[in-house]
């Protein structure tokens, strides 16, 4: 699974500091590339030299040397992956508010890899307030948490604080961002967000999808291995490739096109847009002036992209779509499963609470060809896109 990956290993003063002459070991066993930033703090644990003998790359752990000073940036994309071990509490804080004054935060700051923080330090601290909240601004800004044991801490008591130990962390990011299997080097299409039907040069018709559902899923596919076309729509929160092709579309028009040229080279296709049902039927060429107190759109239905891909899909080909229900759910689900001549549909329902647009998490419910559902509790976006892949796995290619 780390064959190939890019990784830095950024170390922090904590005597759990130790344990990363393992970690460096596993992850270049694994096969990874790896290159470690200590600070300052960091070397009072574990010797540069060591880490740079195992790593085969030289340590870097000044910001104004050579090195460090033009490289910060570039590190930041070159890797696959920044996991910082051990996170001492001093170093979250700066983490949390955003400080720059070192080699490791400046890489941290200039990253557009995921982050994943394996924190390190005694229980009194750990379940301090302030450190309560740091955590959670960390994880706000989309950095992972690895959890912390609870064992024997450098203070000799016993509790909560423990670093994970290495083969734990090797577990977490190989599972969490590297999985492989029987999604690796499948094509995988996916749509997310809302469409904009255009009524003049400033006005249109949309919804308030906020693409968080599809941008998961295309996440998770990415990290299963597969090669992923996101066909995204208008949506207000920034969206990072990360190695994915993203196409950004306006209109159901263009989401239609784009969807199609790339559906007959796809094996999995899933459409998780809230593609607008109608669109108006002609666009005016200036704004609509407030002239009357009543305006008449004459409205006509968007291209069915679901429809057109069920009508063109060829033999072996996985079809995948979504269903967002306010009144008979299970009845529409598995009628629009018939209809489009999809593989599975996807229902969530505006009705439970937590679902649906805008929300960081959803509650589904997959019903597959042939009968057969399987419902799932209310979970974050990130894991119900777990659930979704699992479910193509185990009903196309276990």
């Amino acid at each position: 699974m780390l064959k190939g990956k890019k990784i830095i290993l950024g170390i922090t003063g904590s005597i759990a500091a130790y344990k990363c002459v393992h970690l460096v070991r596993l992850l270049v066993k694994g096969g990874a590339e790896v290159k470690v930033i200590m600070t300052s703090a960091a070397r009072d644990f574990v010797s540069p030299l060591t880490l740079s003998t195992l790593s085969r790359n030289p340590v870097l752990t000044d910001m104004f040397d050579e090195q460090g000073w033009s490289n910060h940036v570039m590190l930041g994309r070159w890797a696959d992956l920044m996991v910082i071990a051990p996170l001492s509490c001093h170093t979250l804080a700066k983490m949390a508010h955003g400080e720059c004054d070192n080699l490791l935060l400046a890489v941290y700051l200039s990253a557009v890899c995921p982050v994943v923080t394996a924190p390190a330090m005694d229980e009194d601290m750990w379940k301090h307030p302030a450190t309560k909240s740091n955590i959670e601004r960390i994880k706000s800004y989309g950095n992972t948490v690895i959890p912390v044991e609870n064992g024997e801490l450098a203070s000799g008591l016993f509790g909560e604080g423990r670093m994970a130990e290495p083969e734990q962390i090797i577990e977490f990011i190989s599972k969490s961002f590297f999985l492989t299997g029987p999604l690796a080097g499948k094509k995988v299409l996916i749509s997310a967000g809302p469409t904009y039907e255009a009524i003049d040069p400033v006005r249109f018709i949309g919804n308030h999808s906020s693409g968080k559902m599809g941008i998961a899923l295309a996440d998770e596919m990415n990290r299963r291995g597969a090669e992923v076309t996101l066909v995204l729509g208008p949506v207000q929160i920034p969206v990072e490739s990360n190695g994915m092709e993203l196409i950004r579309v306006q209109s159901a028009s263009e989401m239609h096109e784009a969807c199609m040229s790339r559906f007959p080279n796809s094996d999995i296709a899933i459409m998780a847009a809230a593609v607008a049902d109608y669109m108006p039927a002609t666009k005016a060429g200036q704004k609509i002036k407030k002239n009357s107190d009543t305006l008449n759109l004459e409205l006509v239905k968007t291209p069915d992209i679901l429809k057109s891909m069920g009508e063109a899909k060829k033999k072996g080909q996985v079809l995948v779509g979504f269903a967002l229900e306010t009144v008979n759910e299970t009845e529409s689900a598995k009628e629009k499963l018939k209809k489009k001549n999809a593989d599975m549909i996807v229902l969530n329902s505006l009705n439970d609470e937590g679902s649906g647009f805008g929300h960081d998490t959803n509650k589904i419910t997959i019903f597959r060809k042939g009968g057969e559902s399987v419902g799932f509790e209310l979970k974050s976006k990130a894991e119900v896109a777990k659930d979704i892949a699992d479910t193509i796995i185990k009903s196309f290619y276990a």
